[in-house]
Parts: C-alpha cells; structure tokens; sequence
C-alpha cells in the first residue's frame, strides 16, 4: 500500500461503492437506498480512505460539533482489512479539530468491540441513564408534524412526568 489518503470531502465520495457495501455487506444498513445515503452524508461529518485516489473506506460522524458525536457506518473494503485502514479513519475522526470539545463520543458494535477497544472505546460508564426509542415504538401514526397537543376542555388535572 501506498500512502493511506484519509478525507473529510464529501465531493471524493464514491457514493455508489459505499452503497453497494451498505446494502450487500453491512448487516445495520437494512433499508438503506441512494436518497437515504445521500442525506446521511449531508448531516454528517464524513471520512473516506482512499489509496491511489481509489475509496478503500468509509466512516461517518453525526455530531453536534459541540459536546456529542456518533460514529456510524464505518466500513473497510475486505481486501483492505487488517492494514490499519479502519484504525487510521477512526482517529481522524478523533482528532478532527471540530471535534476536540465533544464529551461523548459514541458508537455501537455488534462485532467489531475489539478493534473499538484498542483504540479506547469502552462501555458505557453510567449506561444506566442512556435509553432509546425505536422507531416502530413511537406510533408514527400518532406522532404528526406539525405536532399539535389539543386539550378537551373537560379535562381534569393530570399527573406530570
């Protein structure tokens, strides 16, 4: 390998291999099309490595740029496997320098814990705290934008939350 190229230009992208990856090989990326993509990479921090100006690996980070971010999609073409790759896109992001505030960084594995705890990610301290909601848990069809709470006038007091 040449030198590893490691960018944050969405315009390098090749869209249409980290697609294929996404939706042949990436077990967290069911549903995904091009549209979907496309907005993912709009609302995010992008990485892409590249060897020879050919895209070898893709990561995302969707962050508030302030105090939280999220790593997600972060793939290494297999051919490219255990030559560091995955390693070298994960601290770029790191050590983005947008990103030296945060006081989070997440992401979830489901097999690749090890690699993320070689380069010092660990359990949740305080997992306790963090919840989520799954989408089909929201009740989409009762949950509308624009949100609007009605009230019946008949109401009685109801307990807060």
């Amino acid at each position: 390998m040449t030198d590893l190229d490691i960018s944050h230009d969405p315009a390098r992208l090749d869209r249409d291999m980290i697609l294929h990856f996404l939706t042949e090989q990436a077990h967290w990326a069911a549903g995904m099309d091009a549209a979907l993509l496309e907005r993912a990479i709009r609302h995010s921090l992008v990485i892409g490595a590249y060897d020879q100006g050919r895209q070898i690996g893709f990561a995302r980070v969707v962050t508030d740029y302030a105090s939280f971010a999220y790593l997600s999609d972060v793939f290494v073409l297999p051919e490219w496997r255990g030559r560091k790759v995955g390693q070298a896109m994960i601290n770029a992001a790191i050590a983005h320098p947008q990103l030296q505030q945060l006081r989070r960084f997440l992401l979830v594995s489901r097999d690749a814990r090890g690699f993320y705890r070689r380069l010092g990610f660990g359990p949740l301290q305080q997992g306790e705290r963090y919840m989520e909601l799954r989408q089909a848990a929201a009740r989409p069809q009762l949950l509308r934008w624009p949100f609007i709470l009605r009230r019946q006038h008949d109401e009685g007091p109801r307990a807060s939350a």
